[in-house]
């Protein structure tokens, strides 16, 4: 056992309008399998470089292991696999190598195929078998599961439930539930660790949260009474001093003992005020330490298109090729008005294929397909790396209410810092956030989305299952979220 020490560290993009990082200090035990997990944008994978040394920061970060980093870089995608292995690892036992590819239920032969001919689902369980093999390292794995089918996630969770030394991003909740022993959270304020998975960190936060915000409206209610009372006693007080100090005994009273009494009546009078002062303040104080962590998620909204139909559409034996070779065969299926239906598979079964088939897109098919007339479809695709520019012209360009557009990003934990950027250099997930923005600004009859929630997080996606259990939107989707599929899903197809 060791630990990594990070001590006042300070970080800051340059050209940045306000601090990564600022004054963060805590340990790790480099025994933990430890969750890493925080709101799009807030500094996980740009922790993770500092880690590896990629940037320059200020402060103190101190650790007797060696980093490794998930993803790999691997150069030339064309070499054999067996031979960018070896290139991780210089000298190893090839049982050793063995143990680790059948833990994640890899067949060997993949160790004889040019790298780039694996799907991304072995190229990961590939580069963590290799990685977990380096001596003295800790991994910092950072969202392996965007490449994960289901099937995959689950394999893959196993394998790292075996392991120990290692930070995971994640922000699938089952995934890391299975794994992790520890989560490190990025808060608002501040950088907290807890012992426990996904789950029981979740259910501290709420408990928390309720806890300060029960606190706050009490603290609230007080600030409120004992401003009123101060108001009252600050006038009694006033009233006593004047009556104290513009007394005439000859003229008013006919004892004259009377000013030493109306003298120690506006010295209580103003002793109370103080007291109230200083009450008023320490509430104000401690209402100030609340809430910082909170989490704003706000309700998402979408305003969906009824359909003069109960059916919108349906496939009949459908079979998708690209070139001569099969993508998928003979799949049925139909979507009725209010339906949210899963689309499940494992990697490279065709369910991409079948969502642009159904969007329109040239793609060669035998069967039948049948598309409601004047379908509106709002469709979100994997693919972010088309965009760039502001988002003010993105909206332009899509035809969709800037307002309503940004309002929608505000309530996904976009601040209004990020509205000044360029798209490129959003994060996965903000760019992620964008496309689902754009698509819940659409008002459609039928909503595709192609794998929406890979690099959103955790919060994000649960605004989005609140989202769609509460609204009769209409929806076919690909997700290897299990949690999300469970709780949303009213029909599942499986490929």
């Amino acid at each position: 056992m060791s630990l990594i020490d990070v001590r006042n560290l300070n970080f800051a993009y340059e050209g940045s309008y306000d601090n990564i990082f600022e004054n963060v200090s805590f340990r790790i035990d480099t025994d933990w399998k430890l969750g890493f997990t925080g709101r799009n944008g807030r500094g996980k994978t740009t922790f993770l470089r500092l880690l590896m040394e990629k940037y320059d920061y200020q402060g103190t970060i101190s650790a007797s292991v060696k980093f490794e980093f998930f993803p790999y870089e691997v150069e030339d995608k064309y070499s054999n696999t067996v031979d960018i292995i070896g290139g991780i690892l210089g000298d190893y036992q090839s049982w050793q190598l063995m143990r680790e590819l059948n833990l994640l239920e890899v067949s060997d032969d993949v160790l004889y195929r040019p790298f780039a001919t694996l799907s991304n689902g072995e190229q990961t369980k590939v580069l963590l078998a290799a990685l977990f093999m380096r001596e003295n390292s800790f991994l910092l794995i950072d969202e392996p599961t965007n490449h994960l089918d289901a099937s995959g996630r689950e394999i893959v969770s196993r394998y790292l439930c075996s392991k120990k030394g290692f930070i995971l991003v994640s922000h699938d909740r089952t995934f890391l539930d299975n794994c992790v022993d520890h989560i490190m959270s990025i808060n608002k304020a501040n950088i907290e660790i807890q012992k426990g998975n996904f789950s029981s960190w979740w259910n501290n936060k709420e408990l928390q949260d309720s806890f300060e915000t029960e606190t706050n409206v009490k603290l609230k209610k007080e600030i409120r009474r004992l401003t009123e009372t101060a108001k009252e006693k600050a006038q009694w007080s006033d009233l006593a001093e004047r009556r104290k100090i513009g007394f005439n005994p000859s003229k008013v009273e006919k004892s004259i003992m009377r000013r030493s009494s109306e003298g120690a009546k506006a010295k209580k009078m103003m002793s109370r005020a103080k007291a109230i002062e200083e009450r008023q303040a320490s509430a104000v104080e401690e209402k100030s330490k609340l809430l910082k962590n909170l989490e704003d998620s706000d309700d998402l909204k979408l305003v969906t298109l009824k359909y003069h139909s109960d059916r919108l559409m349906e496939l009949k034996n459908v079979s998708v090729f690209y070139a001569t070779e099969p993508a998928c065969s003979d799949v049925s299926f139909e979507v009725m008005q209010c339906d949210r239906i899963a689309l499940c598979g494992k990697n490279g079964s065709g369910k991409s294929s079948i969502l642009k088939l159904i969007c329109g897109e040239p793609i060669d098919y035998t069967g039948g397909l049948y598309i409601g007339n004047q379908l509106i479809i709002s469709y979100v695709s994997q693919d972010t790396s088309q965009l760039s520019g502001s988002l003010s012209d993105y909206a332009y360009n899509n035809g969709i209410d800037e307002s309503l557009f940004k309002g929608m990003l505000r309530k996904l934990d976009f601040s209004r810092v990020q509205f000044e950027k360029d798209m490129s250099d959003f994060s996965a997930g903000q760019k992620k956030k964008v496309l689902i923005a754009a698509s819940l600004c659409q008002r459609a009859h039928l909503y595709i989305w192609d794998e929406p929630l890979n690099f959103i997080d955790v919060i994000s996606r649960m605004q989005i299952e609140k989202l769609l259990l509460e609204t009769k939107s209409t929806i076919l989707y690909v997700e290897h979220d299990s949690a999300f599929c469970q709780n949303i899903a009213t029909k599942t197809v499986y490929l």
